[in-house]
């Protein structure tokens, strides 16, 4: 009864609370945490413990997930659920990094290349696939994240894992450019499905834009943008 108690008398922040945010392009994961739990931190007068479900890059834009107090406790099933992605891969070009991290190197010729072509790239990664994640990225290899390795341009091979591609739509074909809308399971790297859709092409490809549009049940159009999360007083000042 005690422990209910006190846990009634904690501010709703501290309770728990989930927040849908847009999060900007240039933002890492971290800095959208960053920016509510210092509001948080305001509002409630003392830490309130804030963490995030499933990392976007800061060259992504879209749907976070920011958790508050106890529903911290929620992330790793946040996380665990389906992801909606749309975002343009630009093909007949490559880059270290998949995306525009990292500089763009010529790749292949784009001849025979037309929109039946592309669909049929994109059934032969519906399903269940295995992925070699991207050397620039967080997956862990003897206590070091890959990235430090690629950035220290450190050979590296990582093993492939299984994912699941439910959904994969070429929305808009005006080449190189390709948009798409993808739908996939929790370890999905987009940037790795651009390396591979451009290796199955014979033309090589790299990620230009991406977007999370949703995580489960939950939406992007019902986020708020990150500037909402200003603490109490400068709103103030810019309202």
């Amino acid at each position: 009864m005690e422990q209910n108690k006190q846990l009634e008398d904690r501010h709703p922040l501290e309770q728990g609370q989930v927040f849908l945010i847009d999060k900007p392009l240039g933002w890492t994961s971290f800095n959208v945490v960053s920016r509510v739990r210092n509001w948080a931190h305001r509002i409630v007068g003392r830490r309130v413990k804030t963490g995030h479900a499933g990392t976007l890059d800061p060259l992504a834009t879209g749907l976070l997930i920011v958790c508050t107090g106890s529903f911290t406790k929620k992330i790793e099933s946040y996380q665990a659920q389906v992801k909606e992605y749309t975002g343009t891969f630009v093909l007949g070009a490559t880059t270290k990094s998949h995306d525009l991290e990292s500089e763009v190197e010529e790749g292949g010729s784009l001849a025979g290349i037309d929109e039946a072509r592309l669909r049929e790239a994109a059934a032969h990664f519906t399903g269940r696939i295995q992925q070699i994640p991207p050397v620039f990225s967080a997956v862990k290899v003897q206590g070091k994240r890959a990235y430090q390795y690629a950035r220290a341009s450190k050979e590296l091979e990582l093993e492939a894992k299984p994912i699941q591609i439910l959904e994969f739509e070429i929305s808009r074909a005006a080449l190189p450019e390709v948009d798409f809308r993808i739908v996939c399971s929790k370890g999905t790297y987009i940037r790795a499905m651009a390396r591979d859709f451009g290796e199955y092409l014979g033309c090589g490809a790299y990620l230009s834009a991406l977007r999370r549009t949703r995580i489960g049940e939950f939406r992007v159009e019902d986020a708020q943008n990150i500037d909402e999360f200003l603490p109490p007083r400068s709103r103030e000042a810019v309202s």
